[in-house]
């Protein structure tokens, strides 16, 4: 045991770097598709039919098409037409345009749950459309989304671990490169699972806490 624990010292500052890595790719993919899932879920609701068309497309391309596969294409794929992109830029994009299409449907539950007398009350009162939706409907929207936003967030931190396909140093990358240089995959794999388990296991139940305080007064 000792000598796990001896190991698992000496292996944790790279992989506490590959950890930070994996973060990033996660914030920056959540502040890229969190707007543009909204954006989606507006436009699947819109009463104009090519907007919504376009809307669904996007949608359902992006929940269709597997994120390795939008990590490959953009890494590897577009270089073929003389695009190259980084392999941390190429995980950004990749991911953000898979949280696009899936936060969209959590945006858009959101969204609906508002009463519909919420809706008449705002035009009662004489708001225009868009004030309507700033300052009644999308706050509401989003207090009932945030929960499954923020689990969705755990999701998308895990995912990064495909972005080790692409030649990032995140954190599976880097428990890689020790597995390969030592032979040692199941204690470095082990330590891993820890590292991420540390992140994920108590925010889900931060999450859990807030979910039941936010809907304590419905």
């Amino acid at each position: 045991m000792k000598e796990i624990l001896d190991l698992w010292l000496s292996w944790l500052p790279s992989l506490v770097a590959g950890l930070g890595i994996s973060l990033e790719v996660t914030v920056a993919s959540l502040v890229l598709g969190i707007p543009l899932g909204l954006a989606l879920a507006i436009g699947v609701g819109s009463p104009s039919k090519s907007f919504r068309a376009i809307s669904v497309v996007i949608v359902e391309l992006g929940r269709g098409a597997p994120a390795l596969i939008l990590l490959q294409f953009l890494y590897f794929g577009l270089p073929t037409v003389g695009l190259t992109l980084s392999s941390f830029f190429s995980s950004v994009v990749a991911l953000a345009l898979s949280t696009g299409a899936y936060t969209s449907e959590i945006m858009r539950a959101g969204l609906v749950s508002v009463p519909f007398g919420q809706r008449e009350a705002a035009y009662a009162i004489g708001l225009s459309t868009r004030d309507s939706f700033r300052l009644i409907i999308l706050p509401q929207g989003l207090r009932v989304a945030i929960p499954p936003l923020l689990g969705f967030a755990l999701v998308m931190l895990q995912t990064t671990s495909l972005c080790f396909t692409i030649a990032l140093p995140e954190l599976v990358s880097r428990a890689n490169d020790i597995g390969s240089s030592t032979f040692r995959y199941m204690p470095v794999l082990v330590l891993t699972g820890f590292l991420y388990a540390s992140i994920c296991v108590p925010s889900t139940l931060l999450i859990g806490r807030m979910e039941k305080h936010l809907s304590r007064h419905e």
